[in-house]
């Protein structure tokens, strides 16, 4: 299905009011005043699940971004201060940059290591008596593509997707594919397992302008990822955009758009059966839902 320009501009132009309750909707829309308030929203709901689901006496298997993550400073208070223990939580991580040679970076705390990221943003914060084991902390492995796929399947899949979204609809690095020689229909994509990629030219401007002034060589090339065979076997998924302008569209497209390679996060709706999109006000607004003179 390719979306068409008709309908992409009718959901750029609702206006903000009418996205909670328009009956075209496709997955739960959440929408907060600002940033922090809606990453303080998140950080409560993922502390409040691994805290219902030790109470229950359940593991709790997540797949976690590296980014955003400062839903992490919420949730890490709250572990530290409630004493919830994370000693039964299996945590996913959906991705790692590598080099252009297809290698990953030394783990460390620099925008390159994503694993390092994550030590200093996450688990380097929370008290060792109720951190999360090393070996229930699983990552893509460039040497085992299959190990974490495999993990997941002989678990019975994940409890929560937590995920940020790309402009253009990416989850993980599953970017829309594109190639002049090799087509992959919405069935294959939906079983794509863990595997190298290479990032488009749109997610490297992306990046680029976020953090380093449009530097795009300071941006890694390559990835390993997580596929949507594994992050479609979870029972729900939390969407977090709150990136503003750059996020407007995609958030409209999540919205209303049936299953698309275009935007791969249109594909959650369809096999997961809890989809909740969590972002701020500037966001979910869009300025063609303003239109001036001349359009």
């Amino acid at each position: 299905m390719e979306i068409t320009r008709e309908e992409l501009f009718r959901w750029c132009s609702l206006p903000v009011e009418q996205l909670q309750d328009h009956p075209e909707r496709k997955i739960n829309l959440i929408i907060k005043e600002d940033r922090p308030t809606a990453m303080r929203l998140i950080g409560n709901m993922i502390a409040d699940e691994i805290a219902e689901n030790n109470r229950q006496g359940r593991i709790t298997k997540w797949i976690l971004p590296a980014g955003p993550t400062d839903e992490y400073d919420v949730l890490i208070e709250r572990v530290n201060r409630e004493r919830i223990s994370m000693k039964n939580l299996h945590v996913f991580h959906m991705d790692d940059f590598l080099d252009w040679e297809g290698r990953p970076y030394p783990v460390a705390d620099t925008y390159e290591s994503l694993e390092g990221t994550m030590n200093a943003a996450f688990y380097g914060r929370i008290d060792p008596e109720l951190n999360v084991p090393l070996e229930q902390r699983h990552w893509p492995r460039i040497n085992d593509l299959d190990a974490i796929d495999k993990t997941i399947e002989e678990m019975g899949g994940v409890d929560t997707l937590w995920a940020g979204v790309g402009a253009k609809g990416l989850v993980a690095f599953c970017e829309a594919p594109r190639s002049y020689t090799h087509r992959v229909t919405l069935e294959e994509f939906a079983r794509s397992k863990t595997r190298i990629v290479d990032l488009t030219d749109d997610t490297i401007v992306a990046l680029s302008q976020r953090t380093f002034g449009a530097c795009y060589d300071r941006v890694p090339p390559r990835a390993v990822t997580l596929g949507f065979k594994s992050m479609l076997t979870a029972r729900r998924a939390i969407l977090m955009v709150a990136t503003g302008a750059w996020k407007q569209t995609v958030v409209r497209v999540a919205l209303f758009s049936e299953p698309t390679l275009e935007y791969p996060v249109t594909l959650l709706p369809a096999y997961i059966p809890d989809v909740t999109l969590i972002c701020d006000y500037a966001t979910a607004d869009h300025p063609m839902a303003h239109p001036i003179k001349g359009w």
